[in-house]
């Protein structure tokens, strides 16, 4: 009997994705696309690189179905689903005319059986340049990350914490509501490193009646709570009035969180995240690089370096922030990074929108610096984290060229440096 030409399709779990984008970021062929419902792979497209699987947060990314290549999943088939079909679904491929005669189970292919050394569309500009050269593994000395403990393919689909804390961190009466919400766990096990994340599910439906999808935000408290000995986290969340293109809109997670009171209860997924992690080796130093909410990790290793350094259990390493903003006061946590000794952090900000002088973004700032930049960006133990709006990614990676260049260095032996010692992240949206 001949044999159907088959198809090894990489799909998106619709269960477990939280609709982060960071698969559509990271495709260097532009093969994952979404609506309003779901995260799909275009079979037509995709040429399983693989570059995508590393990043997703939460393993949804990782799914394949062997399908004969004439019934290929389309995308609106992607698109209307809830759950994956099952693996071997006789809708999807009919083992009887399989060469071979091994039945259904011999499609299901691991995803390992592709090679890894599959090379993809050139990249050439640095906003992909982002994507190659982001890393995909932590710092070597970070610790071990606990990920998917609670969500739709975990034990329990998600755990309750309640809200100990809601304050507004930017000055009122400005556009950016910006609050820090105190989040607590109880006597439930949630472990959080420094750079991690966790989905955040908003009660109602969606306008398709559907429950809402998860949410993910950026931990903004170190591993031991934001109170020390505390089983608590805290997140840095914007209300969302308005879309990246300045159209109204009402971010449903965002409202939620900034409205929340104290007592109120919050069901959460996650944690999320393996990569985007602090290094805890001696004299290791941190360049954070980051605009608004995208504070939140760099809060959090901050703090987490602030309490080692005052218990005396961290010897050395260099701390330098480049925080952007409109304005000081749509700026979250400006006040308290303000009362940071400067021998303890080298910051630096860069305001956009203030009247009577000049726009000035975090890249302008770090030109500024490149003197002490050039050695921090040659040195092994020094790790690069980025974090806030996808459009600050080329920008950072041009000055970093620039710098490159004024103190006679080539960035692109310097870029692959970082990126084969997995010393710079990038966390954009």
């Amino acid at each position: 009997m001949d044999a159907v030409e088959t198809l090894k399709q990489h799909v998106i779990d619709p269960e477990i994705c939280i609709r982060c984008n960071t698969c559509e970021d990271t495709c260097p062929i532009d093969a994952v696309t979404h609506d309003d419902t779901n995260y799909v792979v275009d079979a037509t497209r995709c040429n399983h690189c693989m570059d995508c699987v590393a990043p997703c947060p939460t393993g949804a990314i990782d799914n394949w179905r062997m399908v004969p290549t004439a019934r290929a999943y389309s995308l609106e088939d992607q698109f209307s689903w809830e759950v994956l079909p099952d693996e071997g679904d006789p809708e999807s491929v009919d083992d009887t005319h399989v060469d071979g005669a091994a039945g259904l189970d011999s499609l299901v292919v691991a995803p390992e059986a592709f090679s890894a050394t599959q090379t993809s569309i050139p990249e050439s500009s640095q906003a992909s340049a982002s994507r190659r050269l982001n890393a995909t593994l932590p710092p070597w000395s970070a610790a071990h990350p606990y990920t998917n403990l609670y969500g739709p393919k975990a034990n329990e689909p998600f755990i309750t914490a309640t809200v100990t804390g809601n304050f507004r961190v930017t000055e009122a009466g400005t556009q950016y509501d910006t609050h820090h919400i105190v989040l607590d766990f109880g006597s439930r096990s949630f472990p959080v490193l420094e750079g991690q994340s966790i989905g955040i599910l908003p009660p109602g439906l969606s306008a398709a009646g559907k429950p809402h999808h998860a949410r993910q935000y950026s931990v903004a408290s170190p591993r031991n709570g934001e109170r020390p000995g505390y089983n608590n986290v805290s997140l840095t969340i914007k209300r969302v009035l308005e879309d990246h293109n300045g159209n109204p809109t009402h971010g449903v997670a965002s409202n939620y969180m900034c409205d929340l009171q104290v007592g109120d209860a919050v069901q959460v997924v996650g944690p999320f995240g393996a990569s985007f992690l602090m290094p805890n080796h001696p004299h290791s130093n941190i360049v954070m690089i980051c605009t608004g909410t995208g504070s939140a990790p760099m809060r959090a290793m901050t703090e987490w370096r602030r309490r080692l350094a005052k218990s005396g259990k961290f010897d050395g390493g260099k701390l330098m922030l480049f925080f952007g903003a409109r304005t000081p006061q749509e700026l979250p946590y400006f006040g308290p990074l303000q009362n940071l000794p400067s021998e303890f952090i080298d910051a630096h900000f860069a305001f956009s929108r203030v009247e009577g002088h000049p726009k000035k973004y975090v890249q302008d700032v770090m030109r500024e610096q490149a003197q002490h930049l050039a050695p921090l960006m040659q040195d092994a133990d020094t790790y690069f984290y980025v974090c806030g709006l996808k459009a600050m990614e080329a920008g950072v990676l041009d000055a970093m060229s620039d710098i490159c260049s004024l103190n006679d260095l080539n960035w692109d032996a310097v870029g692959a440096d970082l990126q084969r010692q997995n010393r710079l992240h990038f966390e954009t949206y």
